[in-house]
């Protein structure tokens, strides 16, 4: 579902205090004339919005004065929506012109923006009928970055580091999970396959604080299949709700670093890449051996069979228990005609991105020392290939 870019500037390598939020991020900068841009689209949009020359005016002013801009609610929430539109994360069947925008601009400290993000996450779920929404918060500014979540969704699974060198739980999120506990969170005393990671805030004023995800905010569906009676003893389940958290926002050279949204699953994110990847749970040689198939050779296509009766798995259960998801193939045909109609992105567009740091951050934690360039333009192979994680054809590589 989560282009990315970076907006033009310098970026330094992570500090060796706790908080890495500067050097994960350049000097906040607006750029005037891609506010100008913005707002000349969001008023074609809105000719109701009053005059375009009075706004302009108005921005060049407050740019003068503080170096920056503060859009107006309404200019927020079309942004956010044309954003989440031309990602390549809005799914099948989203309503993005009336998709709700949480404007929680003014909240700074780790502990209020997690209770937002729960308090989402709560709203989203909506009894298994999902509800798309985006919440923002507050951007960066010349005088300090803005907040950001260090999860790649507010819900995933801990990943823990065994002696004999496996890993019990998701094993995308192994070092995550020690970076978490190095911070001072606890995982229970009895530790389980799916426990939940808690959510990473960071504020320039705070640095990363751990905040335990409410078990009451997160439904899960346990797993069953439709032929195979069997598969529920394998004991697994998924949350409900991708609530990505670790993309920045931008709109007319505003920066968001914490914009969390959600639509709904595509079947394969769960089923492909979360539980037969080797990567991640690894259960596919276990159910093809449940099958009864030869997992000796590659040439019975044991893993083909094994993937999709996973994938019926999935798409089984979710559709039990009342819970919106959507399955590949539908997803496919919807994403062909958004890339035949989608407009190309450019700088002055309103965009989701991540960084290179970000995503590492994500499945590592933050390793001192490490620092990517990044592009200065938007990176479409990036889209691309987040388009194939989405759909469960990514390759090794992606």
């Amino acid at each position: 579902m989560p282009t990315q870019q970076r907006p033009p500037g310098t970026g330094g390598e992570y500090a060796t205090s706790t908080s890495r939020l500067v050097a994960d991020r350049p000097e906040p900068t607006t750029d005037i004339s891609a506010a100008e841009q913005f707002l000349r689209a969001f008023h074609d949009a809105h000719p109701e919005a009053g005059s375009l020359s009075q706004r302009l005016a108005e921005v060049r002013q407050e740019f003068a004065d503080t170096g920056t801009y503060r859009h107006t609610s309404e200019e927020l929430a079309y942004g956010a929506r044309v954003a989440l539109r031309d990602s390549g994360w809005c799914t099948s069947g989203v309503p993005w012109r009336r998709l709700k925008v949480r404007d929680l601009r003014g909240l700074r400290n780790a502990s209020a923006i997690a209770s937002e993000c729960f308090e989402h996450l709560r709203l989203a779920t909506n009894v298994g009928r999902i509800q798309p929404l985006i919440t923002v918060f507050a951007p960066d500014s010349p005088d300090s970055p803005g907040p950001c979540i260090w999860n790649e969704q507010v819900v995933r699974y801990a990943g823990y580091a065994l002696s004999d060198g496996g890993v019990l739980g998701d094993a995308r999120y192994s070092g995550f999970t020690a970076e978490a506990q190095r911070l001072g969170w606890k995982p229970p005393t009895q530790r389980g396959r799916f426990d939940h990671l808690p959510l990473v805030v960071e504020t320039a004023h705070e640095g990363p604080k751990p905040v335990t995800v409410p078990r009451d905010v997160v439904q899960e569906v346990p797993l069953e299949h439709p032929e195979l009676p069997w598969f529920v003893e394998l004991g697994l389940r998924w949350h409900t709700v991708p609530l990505i958290s670790n993309m920045q926002l931008l709109i007319g050279g505003i920066r968001y670093p914490a914009a969390p949204f959600n639509t709904w699953f595509v079947g394969t994110e769960i089923g492909t890449r979360g539980l037969a990847d080797e990567n991640a749970y690894g259960v596919t040689r276990h159910v093809a051996e449940r099958l009864g198939m030869d997992t000796s050779t590659e040439r019975t296509l044991w893993r083909d069979r094994a993937i999709v009766e996973i994938n019926r798995a999935v798409l089984f259960s979710f559709d039990s228990a009342r819970v919106t998801i959507t399955d590949h193939h539908s997803e496919a045909l919807h994403r062909l005609a958004w890339l035949r109609s989608a407009p190309r992105t450019g700088a002055s567009r309103p965009m989701f991105t991540v960084t290179t740091e970000a995503t590492r951050r994500a499945r590592q934690g933050a390793p001192s020392g490490f620092r990517s360039p990044e592009p200065s333009r938007p990176r479409y192979d990036v889209l691309a290939r987040m388009n194939r994680r989405c759909l469960g054809t990514g390759l090794p590589e992606d």
